[in-house]
């Protein structure tokens, strides 16, 4: 059960205070009422129901973009692992891929995902495992060519083991990066999700061959208690994988 509290002011009025407690229900572990309690008071969440996003996630990316501005009218986005799809919407929205702006160029947004996705306005889902040998021509055919973005927001199931968890995370954006290295365009960009835990410099040496720029950013809507981050490489120059340091 959650209430809202009242506070007094200093005149002495009973004053409307936001923050949502959580009564611990009986059979709900305490960390489970502690987590609702933060989505209940999460002005991110709450944001994304206004907005209309399938998740809080979606304002990472929206802040990445206005940072970084890969996601413009036109471009072509491949998103792995994109459920729920808070990702590929905002992405529909700023490549215009429901071509609502005329004036502006269409894009494209394609969105993959093991599991079976909702449809999402404006984006092209497909079930795959982007893994599968021939994943990226796949990818290249439903796009009609190359791609400019490749964003993913994957995160291998947590073991409770922080290092394990980091070191798993890591080597998902590894395999996230080749699969960029067959799909993207000259110039293109690669966003994609870490946990900072010190395994990155493999990581790092490879991107900084393929692409002129690699930072790592937290935007506002990664919460501060979390040790995920978000590499984000820009400027591809193709990858020669006679060099690969892998």
């Amino acid at each position: 059960m959650a209430k809202k509290t009242r506070s007094k002011n200093a005149s002495g009025r009973g004053q409307r205070d936001l923050k949502v407690k959580v009564k611990t229900a009986r059979g709900r572990k305490l960390s489970s009422t502690l987590w609702l309690q933060r989505q209940l008071n999460d002005p991110y969440v709450k944001r994304a129901q206004a907005e209309g996003y399938r998740g809080r996630a979606a304002f990472k990316i929206l802040e990445l973009d206005d940072k970084f501005r890969f996601l413009v009218p036109g471009a072509r986005v491949v998103d792995l692992g994109c459920a729920p799809g808070g990702w590929c919407q905002v992405a529909v929205r700023r490549v215009n891929a429901l071509a609502d702006r005329p004036s502006k160029a269409q894009g494209r947004v394609l969105g993959i995902d093991l599991q079976e996705v909702e449809p999402i306005p404006g984006a092209e889902v497909h079930q795959l495992d982007f893994l599968e040998d021939d994943a990226d021509l796949k990818v290249k055919n439903w796009l009609g060519g190359k791609a400019d973005v490749v964003m993913s927001d994957m995160a291998a199931a947590s073991s409770g083991h922080k290092q394990t968890d980091h070191l798993r995370i890591i080597h998902l954006c590894e395999t996230a990066a080749y699969f960029a290295f067959d799909v993207l365009e000259e110039g293109g960009t690669f966003v994609a999700k870490v946990l900072a835990g010190g395994a990155e410099g493999d990581l790092q040496k490879l991107l900084k061959q393929a692409f002129t720029k690699v930072v790592n950013v937290k935007p506002p809507a990664s919460r501060s208690d979390s040790s995920e981050k978000f590499v984000v490489a820009t400027g591809f120059r193709g990858f020669d994988r006679s060099s690969d340091p892998m």
